[in-house]
């Protein structure tokens, strides 16, 4: 990995180094905070968990061939080359930092309330038309994930599109101070983490740190539909790119049609260049993913042809929007998370799917004081917008069934109180030939449901 000798390793993060000498102008192969993963020539990050302590793999490790170990602790009598620091969450941040100075490529960094992943996607579908393309993978986008991903990158990548989520205040700039991203995205601003964050305000404050350590000649790019969004007018002289359904906007979509459950078609204008697309994936956001990706391949030189081949080549990803088809169901595995804004957006989805259109719905978290009423908003949402039955699963998704039911006294919902108890009686509630939406956020572990109705 270029220049991530252990010499310059300890000067980055802080540390102290403890082993033999000619070992310090080594690179190592790897970085990995998984003891599972260790391999000959890797560094091993010991991280301690809320259950697991790493500092105990540290022998098995370094037994496997790592070249070296940090240690929060002194290693009394180790055979082995060691680092010694006061924080391994640290250390790992420090020197992705650093990693990512030395491969000097451009960063695409990408936030948002809805729609971040599925947003990397299609921009990083698009840019591999052109360029060799590291992009995030699963929800490695936290403190930790964010340099696990930078390390991934080698000198052959040629630009990295790199997700960034946050909770809280602080996080982002942290986040952005790893990445130093070339061009900042922002999809959306919706009611995510209120919790913390407080309001929509909040959110926007928040998501925008992601400015704070951007190239200087960087580039914005804005869901220009957003209204929080669009009172973004500039960051130190950086115009904002602005995409969106109106032809006001740098990058706009028209001529939208749904193909149900099969994507969505457009017609996608960026100046004076148009071309027609067929979205592979439902739904007016993937319309929104797409333009955001199109602005991005007009700022790298990428083709009118090349972005619509980019764009119709994407493929969906497990519990993002995944359709599996069985003997007797269509289900939309939808099921990795889920905030209000994401799940209205789905339920509108599935009304385009054939045969009776079933949403399985469990808790909402991170939502705040106003989590109760977030949660009867999305239930009224789901007695309204055209489905069959909604099934309700949790504690806090008994407000959507009582919400749903107020709203339409003859629409099929019901509440259930747990997943097991989902599990145990699914088959009484779908009839072969259903569409069946899965979502809830990720602590309830709807990956269960979805893997139980892939088997009735």
């Amino acid at each position: 990995m270029k220049n991530l000798t252990l010499r310059n390793i300890t000067k980055v993060c802080g540390g102290t180094y403890h082993g033999p000498e000619e070992l310090l102008d080594r690179e190592v192969t790897s970085v990995t905070t998984d003891s599972r993963k260790a391999e000959t020539g890797a560094l091993f990050v010991p991280i301690v968990g809320e259950r697991v302590d790493a500092h105990r793999f540290i022998p098995d490790v370094m037994e496997k061939g790592c070249l070296a170990t940090l240690s929060e602790r002194l290693q009394e009598g180790a055979d082995y080359a060691y680092i010694h620091i006061e924080s391994s969450l640290q250390a790992v941040k420090d020197i992705a930092e650093f990693y990512l100075e030395q491969l000097q490529i451009p960063v695409v960094g990408i936030t948002g309330s809805v729609g971040k992943t599925s947003t990397k996607e299609v921009i990083a579908s698009v840019l591999k038309e052109k360029y060799r393309t590291l992009k995030t993978q699963g929800n490695f986008n936290n403190e930790l994930g964010l340099p696990l991903t930078v390390f991934r990158l080698r000198d052959e990548d040629e630009i990295a599109v790199l997700e960034m989520g946050i909770s809280d205040f602080g996080e982002m700039t942290r986040l952005a101070k790893i990445a130093k991203p070339e061009t900042c995205v922002i999809t959306n601003i919706g009611t995510c983490h209120l919790e913390n964050l407080g309001d929509r305000d909040g959110v926007l404050k928040a998501k925008t740190e992601i400015f704070s350590s951007m190239k200087p000649d960087g580039n914005i790019i804005l869901n220009g539909d957003d209204d929080k969004l669009g009172t973004v007018k500039e960051y130190h002289g950086i115009r904002p790119v602005f995409f969106g359904l109106n032809k006001k906007y740098d990058v706009y979509a028209d001529e939208i049609q749904s193909l149900g459950l099969k994507g969505m078609s457009c017609r996608i204008h960026m100046g004076e260049q148009s071309f027609s697309v067929l979205v592979p994936m439902p739904g007016i956001h993937m319309v929104y993913n797409a333009l955001a990706a199109a602005a991005i391949g007009k700022i790298y030189g990428l083709t009118a042809e090349e972005i619509r081949r980019g764009i119709e080549s994407l493929e969906p990803i497990s519990g993002r929007f995944r359709m599996i088809e069985t003997d007797k169901l269509l289900i939309v595995d939808d099921c990795y998370n889920a905030n209000p804004m994401s799940m209205k957006a789905s339920l509108d989805v599935l009304k385009d799917g054939a045969g009776r259109r079933v949403a399985i719905l469990g808790d909402m978290g991170e939502l705040g004081e106003n989590e109760v009423q977030l949660h009867q908003e999305v239930g009224a949402h789901a007695a309204s917008c055209g489905i069959d039955k909604c099934i309700c699963v949790g504690e806090l998704s008994a407000h959507m069934a009582e919400a749903a039911k107020k709203t339409d006294p003859d629409f099929d919902i019901c509440h259930i109180r747990t997943r097991e108890e989902l599990l145990q009686h699914l088959g009484d509630y779908i009839q072969p030939g259903d569409t069946v939406l899965v979502k809830a956020s990720h602590f309830m572990k709807f990956e269960d449901v979805v893997q139980t109705l892939e088997k009735l």
